[in-house]
């Protein structure tokens, strides 16, 4: 049986990603060595750094004045790397589900953090309008895709501040205008890669301007420096985020794959919306098109498990929603082809049938 994988990271990668790296696994570059083994040094190595940190680059159409850096430690390192570096005094932050929470948390170690609103009142099932960030605040904050609750930010908020960027989910799913933003990071494991490596792109003038002392390792000066070379990298899944780059250039660049983003996405909250057995949580004008969140109806509550068990023996893995909310969450990244959402669409209408 056909499997498709909707977990929400790590999750799918593309099939020419993974064969590429299975390649190499076994002979990189033609060296007789495996990438695993092969010295970060070596000149093969450097040309794959730096051909991905020029394709990140290229696709996102990165104006001059600006750095790509390769790092380990996840989002979750980049919730204190960014207040390390960047926070003087205050910083504002929008709290729109758990990872945005937890960044929120890190910076209030470094100075004063304004939270300028905040959708917890509703589970965090819509995104907060209206609001404002304080002109004296060192920069604003925001994570542009909320995994667990299935809501998203598409347009670039419009703020006289530094903007700093968690993209770590719906990275590279759509065109983005990089000069309005100071510093974006992105955990790979969604939608650049597997997991082991972050994405950063940092405007240049970002960095020297913290008010303390700064480790070697938490200052983003030294990777840029020494080009994600400082200490050795996570050398296997940056080649693999270079396949899955090479990948989406040949699809056809961000606005292919954003048109592929909401092909997806509208197919599946469709049937959603349709189907009386299923209600989607996120309210329809914050809807993501990655993470696509919804529970049974009140009245068929009691078939929650019944499908769970439905929908894994119709090959469809990783539906089940986050341990805090419960309920089904397909995750519709890049590499998620349309047969995919197709497929869950189907399993979805014959457990309509039986019920």
């Amino acid at each position: 049986m056909k499997k498709y994988n909707f977990y929400a990271g790590p999750s799918i990668l593309s099939p020419y990603a993974i064969e590429e790296t299975a390649k190499a696994v076994k002979d990189f570059a033609g060296t007789g060595l495996s990438l695993l083994e092969i010295s970060h040094r070596s000149k093969e190595f450097q040309a794959v750094m730096d051909e991905a940190q020029a394709l990140v680059k290229e696709l996102y159409d990165v104006p001059e004045g600006y750095d790509v850096v390769f790092l380990g430690g996840g989002a979750s390192l980049q919730f204190c790397m960014v207040p390390y570096n960047l926070l003087k005094k205050k910083a504002s932050y929008i709290d729109t589900g758990t990872w945005a929470n937890k960044a929120i948390k890190e910076a209030k170690l470094f100075g004063e953090v304004e939270v300028v609103a905040s959708s917890a009142d509703k589970n965090y099932t819509y995104i907060p309008k209206g609001w404002k960030a304080s002109a004296d605040s060192d920069y604003f904050h925001y994570t542009s895709n909320n995994t667990i609750y299935g809501t998203e930010t598409i347009e670039t908020p419009d703020v006289p501040l530094r903007l700093v960027c968690d993209m770590s989910s719906d990275f590279m799913s759509h065109p983005v205008d990089i000069s309005k933003y100071d510093l974006i990071y992105a955990g790979a494991q969604k939608n650049a890669g597997p997991a082991g490596v972050t994405v950063i792109i940092v405007k240049k003038d970002v960095l020297g301007q913290a008010p303390r002392p700064i480790p070697t390792m938490l200052n983003y000066e030294t990777h840029v420096k020494k080009g994600s070379m400082f200490n050795t990298p996570p050398c296997l899944p940056v080649y693999t985020v270079l396949q899955t780059l090479k990948w989406y250039k040949e699809l056809g660049g961000l606005k292919a794959l954003e048109q592929r983003a909401i092909e997806r996405s509208s197919m599946l909250y469709d049937e959603i919306d349709r189907n009386k057995l299923f209600v989607g949580t996120a309210v329809p004008e914050d809807r993501s098109r990655m993470n696509v969140c919804f529970v049974m109806a009140p009245e068929y509550k009691d078939l929650e498990e019944e499908f769970a068990a439905y929908a894994k023996d119709c090959g469809m893995v990783g539906v089940k929603g986050h341990r805090s909310v419960g309920g089904f969450r397909a995750s519709l990244y890049n590499a998620m082809p349309l047969e995919g959402v197709k497929a869950l669409v189907a399993c979805m209408q014959e457990f309509e049938k039986k019920h």
